[in-house]
């Protein structure tokens, strides 16, 4: 569609504007077009189950307003991207609140960066009051305007976000109860061992802990749980093995889902479940079609091993938004040798420093009671180092895990 459509961004997220900024220091030049679905400035995510929650900030926008005109940025806001046409290079957007108004947008480069959306619980009625998830800033906002005169909640799903929320909600003196089929918190992303000294942070800081045990279903109306309540709001969430936790406010936190469905007919490929889903890319964020990249939550790249790979943590989704920015412009990127992520959890941080998997072999070096420090290895390799409370430990074995480490070396 000609030389001036310029570049186009669906997704006003942390990777969107990541990419928007980046193009422009490199001295791109021409139309440069931000799409977000939200009717909110580009945000930062990591704060909405803490600060934001808790009452400490308001909105944690990641761009001053004056940001967009001054670096010649079109933010259009409001809008969410329906359909795209490699072969037209265009695609199609409708206005979040009018979805019958649409528009044709034309693009010379497509940077996809569509983000998640929370997994819902099956069967269960998502206009319930005091049923929530949490990933956009309206999501953390709603859900803090039932915390004031809250007799219960319960967490279901204790991955980060989930932790995240149980420990905000404990802030409040709210009585909490996180609920997790795994056998203990964070056992997926960090395994059992791990989640064993979560799990007693958490304890320590008086939550009901139920790890082992599903969720059956999530109760609404009165009858079933002690005459409180009215039938369009939930009362109480059932487990597995029968039993009923009263609950004013119940969080789902059991997951994400790629928000890859505009995608339908396009011919861009998708990668498959197996490897977590999203939008197949190749190692600098390309994707079957032409012209067209994807970047953060929603997109799966190839590894350095050349193998499919979809992360959903801040420091990967910059890196990935330099690297596409520096292949659409020319110009060179800079790659983080070493993944690293962390929660905030009650006046703890928990820091991951590489790649850990939840069989790793782990070796706790450090643990009184309340921070530790462990390091993962796998065939007697250093993998990983997880610590709590313990920022220096951590981030000084950065130059351990940039080589091949023997783990006999450090313990």
């Amino acid at each position: 569609m000609g030389n001036n459509a310029g570049v186009v961004i669906v997704g006003a997220g942390l990777g969107g504007i990541r990419v928007a900024e980046s193009v422009r220091s490199a001295g791109y030049e021409g139309s440069v077009t931000l799409i977000g679905a939200e009717p909110h400035p580009p945000y930062d995510r990591p704060p909405l189950s803490k600060n934001v929650l808790a009452g400490k900030q308001e909105r944690p926008d990641l761009k001053p307003a004056e940001f967009f005109a001054d670096s010649s940025i079109d933010l259009r806001t409001g809008r969410t991207v329906v359909s795209v046409d490699p072969q037209a290079h265009s695609l199609t957007v409708a206005h979040t609140d009018d979805p019958g108004n649409t528009e044709t947008v034309a693009y010379d480069t497509l940077v996809l960066a569509t983000g998640l959306t929370p997994r819902a619980f099956p069967g269960a009625d998502e206009s319930l009051a005091g049923l929530h998830t949490l990933r956009t800033i309206d999501d953390a906002l709603g859900l803090r305007t039932e915390i004031d005169g809250a007799r219960s909640a319960v967490v279901i799903g204790a991955g980060f976000i989930g932790c995240e929320v149980a420990a905000t909600l404990r802030g409040y003196g709210v009585p909490v109860t996180l609920v997790e089929p795994a056998p203990t918190p964070l056992a997926a992303a960090l395994g059992e061992q791990i989640g064993e000294l979560v799990t007693r942070l958490h304890i320590n800081n008086e939550v009901d802990v139920r790890a082992g045990v599903g969720v059956a279903e999530i109760v609404s109306g009165g009858e079933k749980s002690g005459g409180y309540g009215s039938g369009d709001r939930v009362t109480a969430v059932k487990l597995d093995d029968g039993t009923e936790l009263p609950a004013d406010i119940v969080v789902v936190g059991i997951g994400s889902i790629p928000v890859t469905g505009f995608l339908d007919g396009s011919g861009i490929e998708l990668a498959d479940r197996s490897v977590g889903g999203g939008i197949a890319c190749d190692a600098v964020g390309k994707t079957s079609a032409d012209d067209v990249y994807a970047v953060g939550d929603v997109a799966n790249w190839l590894d350095g091993e050349g193998n499919p790979k979809r992360v959903e943590h801040w420091n990967h989704v910059v890196e990935q938004a330099s690297v596409v920015a520096a292949t659409i412009t020319g110009g060179e990127s800079v790659r983080g040798a070493v993944p690293y992520f962390w929660s905030d959890q009650y006046d703890v941080k928990i820091q991951v420093l590489g790649e850990p998997r939840a069989d790793d072999d782990v070796h706790i070096v450090d643990d009184d009671g309340k921070k530790f420090l462990a390091y993962y290895s796998r065939d007697g390799i250093l993998t990983a180092v997880v610590g709590a409370g313990k920022v220096a430990a951590v981030m000084k074995t950065r130059p351990r895990l940039m080589t091949e480490t023997p783990i006999s070396e450090l313990i």
